[in-house]
């Protein structure tokens, strides 16, 4: 069996096993239900891996699966590309016979063979004997270049394995070091705890926490975006220092269910209140009126890998720095109920657990499953991968974080995602006065 009919013997397996028609996966892979038969058939290859990606979480395939099937389609993609790029032999006219010269010819040194192709060319060319005139054709070159580039290409598929894998656990990562930081992340070798005044990872309070309701920070005026992703590998690191996380992070903590449904703690009366805004304003609107998440916060972290290889996204933790007693504030409603069609798949937090986790939920779309997020995730320059996390309290007003765990064939560490520097901030609202705005009379109103 071929590399593509293998390729194409998973997709069909994952396809039969998530039960969806081939209109349903090709609107969800954005392609047509043509081109995704002909994937299914053997008769295609995609020619990206998103599409691979996108494929494998609309069916519901586990970790191991999606592994098996990405490695499937390296293998297809290099046979692919390996065929392309062989030249097609031409016939020469045989050349005429010329006495050849007695004296030997110059034993000119050829390039070095790569170790993958080595063992190709000793099946294929045998050593001339001791002291005989070496004489090759014109063909013998041309063979050698195909042997070599057939190499190149297997070694290509090892090392895009290796990138998707990840390097083994326990195995020393050079550069690799600890330490703690905000935005650029933390690198470490896998295991590596946070440095020194950091939050413990079951999410406890300092040993000293606060008491009572503690005035709101600023909230963030924008998504906190990151710079854009370069193809090019990040930066060398400083003798002692740990490297550069190979991850940038667009981070939105103002994010609305279907757009609309959100709410607000503010300690301002209805009549001190402006209108409330639409969604891509809502950072402003929070930070003029001192107003914090009510009850529950969506965050959206758009991740971008920052050099040529591919990052393995291993798992989030969750680290709640403070809690304290919820501020007896009004609730302000962003609108009076809205639904839509779809409801993604997230990480949905408990925050009024000892050692909040996150843990993945399953969407819908118009009654149809959309699959729960899964780690391992795999991330680069050209394939960004989207991560959204839903928090709720009804107990506590809690400042946290998320460390995002990585790792590359450079090293490990971790990615800390939170509001432009700040703690993540959401408070319980329970029992508190519920505020709509009226909009045929133009004020708030209970």
């Amino acid at each position: 069996m071929s590399e593509a009919e293998d390729f194409a013997r998973l997709m069909r397996e994952l396809k039969e096993r998530g039960g969806l028609s081939y209109g349903v996966l090709a609107r969800r892979l954005h392609t047509s239900t043509s081109t995704l038969h002909r994937y299914c058939n053997g008769e295609a290859l995609p020619a990206e891996f998103a599409v691979v990606d996108r494929f494998a979480r609309a069916c519901g395939a586990s970790a191991a699966e999606a592994v098996d099937l990405h490695r499937a389609w390296l293998l297809a993609d290099a046979r692919r590309r390996a065929g392309a790029a062989a030249p097609t032999p031409v016939p020469e006219p045989a050349p005429e016979a010329v006495p050849e010269p007695q004296v030997p010819e110059p034993q000119v040194p050829e390039p070095p063979v790569p170790a993958v192709a080595a063992e190709r060319a000793v099946l294929v060319v045998a050593p001339a004997a001791v002291g005989e005139p070496v004489v090759r054709p014109s063909w013998y070159r041309r063979r050698a270049a195909v042997v070599v580039a057939a190499g190149l290409a297997a070694g290509a598929v090892a090392v895009a394995l290796l990138a998707v894998t990840g390097p083994e656990r326990g195995t020393p990562q050079a550069g690799a070091g600890a330490g703690a930081g905000t935005g650029a992340g933390t690198q470490g070798p896998a295991g590596s705890g946070p440095a020194a005044g950091t939050p413990s990872a079951d999410g406890a309070a300092p040993s000293e926490p606060a008491t009572g309701p503690a005035p709101p920070s600023a909230a963030s005026q924008g998504p906190a975006t990151a710079p854009a992703p370069s193809s090019s590998p990040p930066p060398a690191a400083a003798p002692g220092q740990a490297p550069a996380a190979p991850l940038r992070a667009a981070v939105r903590s103002h994010v609305w269910a279907a757009g609309c449904d959100h709410a607000y703690l503010s300690e301002r009366g209805p009549a001190a209140v402006p209108p409330p805004p639409v969604e891509a304003d809502a950072p402003a609107w929070a930070s003029a009126q001192r107003a914090v998440h009510a009850g529950n916060q969506i965050v959206e972290a758009t991740l971008h890998g920052t050099g040529g290889g591919a990052v393995v996204l291993e798992g989030l933790e969750v680290r709640v720095a403070a809690r304290r007693t919820p501020p007896a504030w009004n609730v302000y409603q962003m609108s009076q109920g809205c639904g839509g069609g779809i409801t993604p798949a997230v990480f949905a937090v408990n925050l009024d657990a000892p050692r909040p986790l996150a843990r993945p939920v399953a969407g819908n779309d118009a009654g149809n499953r959309l699959p729960a997020p899964s780690f391992p995730m795999r991330v680069s320059a050209a394939e960004p991968v989207v991560l959204r996390v839903a928090a709720a309290t009804t107990g506590c007003d809690c400042d946290w974080s998320l460390d995002l765990r990585w790792s590359s064939p450079a090293g490990s560490g971790t990615l800390r995602i939170d509001d432009g520097g700040r703690s993540l901030r959401t408070s319980a609202a329970t029992g508190r006065p519920v505020y709509g705005y009226a909009v045929e009379q133009g004020r708030w109103s209970r």
